[in-house]
């Protein structure tokens, strides 16, 4: 019988014999260097979202001025941890499915992906919210991301969310994407899917690729090249390599040309902008301009403004990814490492749990998409990137403000009604009742026909991401929308405080 050190060095040579003739290049990786990118990836995105978490959405359509300065003190993530937990939404968020696939295995369903999230005790907001709420009415995935279900489907939820995708799947960009395809519709759609998909693709890259412009010009790949999103990261890459000293000057193109968010309701015609079209193009900002620098990749998608810390988040993570935890520059560590054993708000994990947890789940994948483990290295099956399909909402559609800060919608011993012309109307507002198991029933009809009853609780974790009423099925004309509280009461207010109506995009 052979020794037992003879028959393990057989069976690799064989392993090795018939990956080397499966189709596509292979990647050999240590187990350890494998851990040690796993590890960049979540940490990356830790500190990230920390550094630009103190002006989030404080300077909307502008750039955060040089001489403001972007700081990083001492317990700065504890400092976070213990008083605004919810500002890592862009972590707690991944360890939800991270959980899922850990417990069911790689095949766990959408709906579990759902439910999971859907019943969690943390705060969301937007298209996650939005989805929480259709979840619990029970409009399940897709449908609970579709635009026609969700006026947040375009913003930037599940881009934020995306990374354990990509450090689940190293070197397998294809394999990330199908993941963002079941797990990304819970709550996008079209652009705001295409965020997630990218920024998975670019975590798994990032594996497999030591120059940030590779990273980013690949992972495109993912992207139909008929979406927006697609040309508008396009035209970033386009504008850096015309002049790759002057972040400024692609930061000002960019916005002039796509600045505009269709969908989101509390962000319509404001300088606000949420859609993960933007705020991908802010990630990409950072890392190609940071040129391989981790601070200074940072300080770029977070001075770029808007969603600021989720962007340097993403950038800081695919950058760290890439150089790997160990190389993650010394004077970022201290807050991090005093913060590695905690459980992150809402959850019962830590970073030191996902760690480990992401590896085991990376290499039951590298095995499930053609690759090899071994003890001590794993051989990769490299994926050149495919395009998803293609999706779009919101196509064709201009929105333009219709009225502002109506208080006591419906609540009127008749109602209250108002007439637009177009092809679509939106609603943002929301119902204040210091009762928080009341729920309203407010009858909405449009053009004498009832069209719904959408119900509303003042509770801020069953809420409606404050859309009191969409439809984007409207033909183009003149329409009469009426509104009628079936369960009033006199502590309860229905407030628009914006109504949007859509017009026929002219060409």
């Amino acid at each position: 019988m052979f020794p037992l050190f003879l028959r393990r060095a057989a069976i690799i040579i064989v392993a090795l014999f018939l990956v080397s003739f499966s189709p596509g290049p292979r990647l050999s990786i240590s187990r350890d260097v494998l851990l040690d990118k796993i590890k960049g990836g979540w940490a990356g995105q830790t500190i990230g979202c920390a550094y630009g978490g103190p002006t989030e959405f404080c300077y909307r359509g502008v750039i955060i001025p040089d001489e403001i300065e972007i700081a990083y003190p001492e317990h700065h993530l504890k400092d976070h941890y213990d008083r605004f937990p919810g500002l890592f939404d862009d972590v707690y968020m991944d360890l939800t499915f991270v959980k899922v696939f850990s417990e069911e295995g790689l095949d766990a369903s959408a709906e579990s992906m759902a439910k999971a999230f859907a019943y969690a005790p943390y705060p969301l907001w937007h298209a996650n919210q939005q989805a929480r709420y259709n979840i619990q009415r029970g409009i399940m995935p897709p449908k609970s991301g579709h635009w026609k279900n969700n006026p947040h489907a375009d913003c930037i939820d599940y881009q934020i969310e995306s990374d354990f995708a990509g450090l689940m799947s190293p070197g397998m960009p294809n394999a990330a994407s199908r993941i963002s395809d079941k797990v990304g519709h819970l709550m996008n759609y079209g652009d705001g899917w295409y965020g997630g998909v990218y920024m998975g693709a670019m975590y798994a890259l990032a594996f497999v690729e030591n120059d940030v412009l590779t990273i980013v010009e690949k992972a495109l790949q993912s992207i139909p090249q008929k979406s927006k999103f697609h040309k508008c990261i396009s035209d970033v890459i386009a504008w850096y390599k015309e002049e790759p000293t002057d972040w400024k000057r692609t930061w000002k193109l960019y916005n002039e040309k796509y600045s505009e968010d269709i969908g989101c309701p509390e962000l319509i015609i404001a300088p606000g902008n949420i859609d993960a079209t933007m705020n991908s193009a802010y990630v990409v900002m950072g890392l190609l301009f940071g040129n391989g620098d981790f601070g200074k990749t940072m300080e770029i998608s977070t001075r770029c403004g808007q969603d600021s810390d989720c962007n340097p988040s993403s950038a800081a993570g695919i950058l760290a990814t890439m150089m790997g935890y160990s190389n993650i520059p010394g004077k970022w560590m201290p807050n991090l490492r005093e913060v590695e054993d905690r459980p992150f708000s809402y959850t019962t994990m830590s970073l030191n749990d996902v760690y480990q947890q992401s590896l085991d789940l990376a290499l039951k994948n590298i095995e499930k998409n053609g690759g090899k483990v071994f003890d001590d290295k794993v051989l990769i099956k490299v994926q050149k990137p495919k395009a998803v399909r293609l999706e779009q909402g919101f196509t064709g559609m201009t929105p333009r403000l219709l009225a502002e800060g109506i208080e006591h919608l419906g609540t009127a011993s008749n109602g209250q009604s108002f007439e637009f012309n177009g092809i679509g109307i939106t609603i943002y507002g929301n119902i204040e009742c210091p009762d928080k198991n009341y729920e309203a029933q407010l009858e909405v009809s449009i053009d004498g026909k009832k069209d719904c009853v959408m119900k509303f609780t003042s509770d801020f974790h069953n809420r409606t991401a404050d859309c009191l009423y969409w439809n984007y099925d409207l033909k183009n004309g003149k329409h009469k929308v009426e509104f009628r509280l079936l369960n009033p009461r006199e502590d309860a207010n229905i407030k628009a405080w914006r109504i949007i109506r859509y017009e026929r995009m002219k060409k």
